[in-house]
C-alpha cells in the first residue's frame, strides 16, 4: 500500500488556494459561492483550518449548513493542517464529506491537469500561552477541545516524495509554512515570545528546513514545480525563485492555480 493518498476531482474547471481561515467556514463558503460567485471550483485551503477547537459535532453540524450551497455551486472544499489543526482531522480524516475533506500530509490532489502535493503543519510561536490553555481545559474535563498539539511541526518524509508512482509528476506544492528563502525571512516577530520559550527560535529554524528538504527533494527527483502556495504569516507576498512562483496568502485571501505550464 502507498504512503500518499490521492484526490481527484474530474469536474473542476479551476483551482483556487486560500490562505488560513482560523475556523470561519461560514465566511470561507460565502465567499467562493456567492461574493466570487465560483462555480466548479476547488478550493485548497492552506493551513490553519480550525479543526480540533470545538468539539467533533460541531464541524459536522457546520458542514451540514453550508452543504447545500456547496452543491448549487458544484464547488469543493479540501483543508490542508496548519499548527492551529488538530492533526489527528487530517491524519484520520476524521472530515471526509464528498465536498469537504481534511487530507493527509503528502496526499496528492488531481484537478484541471495539475498535481498538486499538500503538506501541513508549522510551529505556534505563542505555544507556551497555547499548553497553558490546554492544561486549563484538562482540569475542566474538556478533552474533545484543545488549542495546541504537540505534533504541530512539518514532517520531512522522504518515502511520500520518492516513491509516487511514476505518472504523478507533481507541478504545484501547497504547505503552511515556507521554505526559508521565502518571505518572511525575519525574525523581529519571534523575539517577544522566545523569552519565555528558549527553544522556540531553534525550532522555527527546524520547521524552514524541513519545508527546504521538502523543496529539494522534489527538484532532486525532477518534478516539473512551478507553483508553491502557503499561508501561516498573515501577509502577501509573491515572487519567482529559480522558476518557481512563491506566494504566500494573507488570512481569507484567494488566489487561482493557472494552467500548468507546458514544457518547451
Amino acid at each position: 500500500m502507498g504512503i500518499n493518498k490521492y484526490y481527484a476531482f474530474p469536474e473542476a474547471k479551476q483551482v483556487i488556494i486560500s490562505g488560513d481561515i482560523h475556523g470561519d467556514f461560514k465566511t470561507l463558503v460565502f465567499k467562493l459561492c456567492v461574493q466570487y460567485g465560483c462555480t466548479d471550483t476547488l478550493l485548497i485551503v492552506a493551513g490553519d483550518c480550525g479543526f480540533g477547537f470545538e468539539k467533533p459535532a460541531y464541524y459536522e453540524q457546520i458542514y451540514n449548513q453550508v452543504a447545500g450551497r456547496l452543491r448549487k455551486s458544484n464547488n469543493w472544499i479540501v483543508f490542508i493542517r496548519g499548527n492551529h489543526d488538530d492533526p489527528s482531522y487530517f491524519r484520520e480524516e476524521k472530515i471526509s464529506y464528498r465536498r469537504w475533506r481534511a487530507v493527509p500530509d503528502y496526499s496528492v490532489i488531481q484537478a484541471c491537469g495539475h498535481q498538486i502535493l499538500c503538506v501541513g503543519g508549522a510551529i505556534s510561536i505563542d505555544r507556551r500561552l497555547r499548553k497553558e490553555w490546554n492544561e486549563n481545559l484538562r482540569e475542566r474535563g474538556l478533552l474533545q477541545k484543545a488549542c495546541w498539539w504537540a505534533d504541530e511541526a512539518p514532517v520531512f518524509n522522504p518515502d511520500a516524495i520518492d516513491f509516487l508512482p511514476v505518472e504523478i509528476q507533481i507541478d504545484t506544492v501547497v504547505t503552511h509554512t515556507a521554505p526559508s528563502f521565502c518571505e518572511l525571512t525575519t525574525k523581529r516577530g519571534l523575539l517577544s515570545w522566545a523569552v519565555d520559550d528558549p527553544v522556540l527560535i531553534d525550532d522555527v529554524d527546524e520547521e524552514r528546513k524541513a519545508i527546504d528538504t521538502i523543496q529539494k527533494r522534489l527538484l532532486e527527483n525532477d518534478y516539473p514545480v512551478s507553483r508553491w502556495f502557503y499561508g501561516h504569516f498573515h501577509q502577501s507576498w509573491c515572487a519567482v525563485i529559480d522558476g518557481i512562483e512563491y506566494t504566500m496568502l494573507d488570512i481569507m485571501e484567494f488566489k487561482e492555480v493557472g494552467p500548468r505550464r507546458m514544457e518547451t
